[in-house]
């Protein structure tokens, strides 16, 4: 079995993560931390969780986590997080990061748009940015995960093979996002509230949303040269989901054929990619609470315009599903294993 700890365990990730490894054959729960509820039962916080009746909440302890833990996953705030993943990394646990943390190659773009000192740069460079779909190898062997998040998962896959094959050009990239609430977290605020969110829709973080930076650092690895492109998030009246729609230039002459070839020959074997025919567009409802993301297109003749939409489950492939889909291949486990859940249409 895998000795599994949670730093940041009362979140809605943390959440998810629970849900989740509560199904999984190959994993136990050792320490699930949280500050503000040390001594709580997790029953009580979260009443859907009655599996866990005998488990409390507790305080940090890096020692217990080490003598009791396989892999350490933590949802706490970048930099706070970095912070205690460090230590953890020091103790010779591994560790998976669901901040932003460890997902930069650059540092100083970090510090940039985070707009923080990183606690511990130097083990950056050995961190591996955890998208399955294109790391798998290297999370194989990897010792700290950045694990990506919603809004990054939900425009890199469906852009990667398209820069990657020269399907499109880098230039002009529009991203336009929208999430459900769940997305800013378990927190009190008025943007979040119900009557500020109930029959609304807003974009919020134009031009200045964080993950920006991340996107267009992995695709310009993909592209071979920088990208820079416009990404615009809008918060949904609904619970969990993502759906992006993405605007890009085709090369000349190609063809919807020709996309699909891309996207099969990229994650044709992928257990957690759905890759649609050209004009079958996703849909929220086809992928919450499971982790698949779910792709689709179709091509503008008329303009020379290719529309992307994809489509996942932010607190599951956007997040703890990802994270556990990681911890399966750090383990020599199917990466399927504890993941296999449809999404529940209604």
């Amino acid at each position: 079995m895998i000795r599994v700890s949670i730093i940041g365990a009362n979140g809605y990730t943390g959440l998810e993560l629970m849900n989740l490894l509560s199904g999984h054959p190959q994993a136990e729960i050792a320490h699930l931390v949280s500050r503000s509820n040390a001594g709580v039962k997790v029953s009580r916080l979260y009443p859907s969780l009655h599996k866990f009746e005998c488990k409390c909440f507790e305080e940090l302890d890096l020692g217990a986590i080490a003598d009791d833990s396989d892999v350490v996953f933590s949802a706490l705030p970048h930099a706070a997080s970095a912070e205690v993943c460090g230590k953890l990394f020091e103790k010779g646990l591994k560790v998976i990061d669901l901040s932003a943390d460890f997902r930069y190659r650059n540092v100083s773009v970090y510090e940039q748009w985070y707009k923080v000192k990183h606690p511990c740069p130097e083990l950056c460079s050995g961190a591996v940015y955890g998208l399955p779909e294109i790391y798998r190898e290297k999370i194989k062997v990897a010792k700290i995960i950045g694990n990506p998040g919603c809004y990054t998962t939900c425009s890199i896959l469906p852009l990667y093979p398209l820069l990657k094959d020269k399907i499109i050009r880098p230039q002009g990239i529009i991203i336009d996002a929208k999430s459900g609430t769940s997305g800013a977290g378990r927190k009190a605020e008025v943007d979040y509230s119900f009557c500020e969110v109930n029959e609304n829709f807003k974009a919020y973080a134009v031009t200045t949303h964080r993950h920006t930076s991340e996107i267009e650092q992995e695709l310009s690895f993909a592209a071979g040269a920088d990208v820079a492109l416009s990404f615009t998030p809008h918060l949904l009246p609904i619970q969990r989901g993502i759906l992006a729609t993405i605007y890009c230039e085709p090369e000349q002459g190609v063809t919807g054929g020709d996309i699909f070839t891309a996207y099969q020959k990229h994650y044709g074997s992928e257990p957690f990619v759905i890759i649609n025919e050209e004009g079958v567009l996703p849909e929220i409802k086809q992928v919450r609470h499971s982790n698949f993301v779910s792709i689709g297109f179709k091509l503008d003749k008329r303009l020379n315009r290719l529309i992307v939409i994809s489509a996942l489950d932010n607190l599951v492939k956007g997040a703890s599903g990802q994270a556990i889909q990681n911890m399966n291949i750090m383990f020599g486990l199917d990466e399927r294993t504890g993941l296999e859940q449809l999404s529940r249409y209604i």
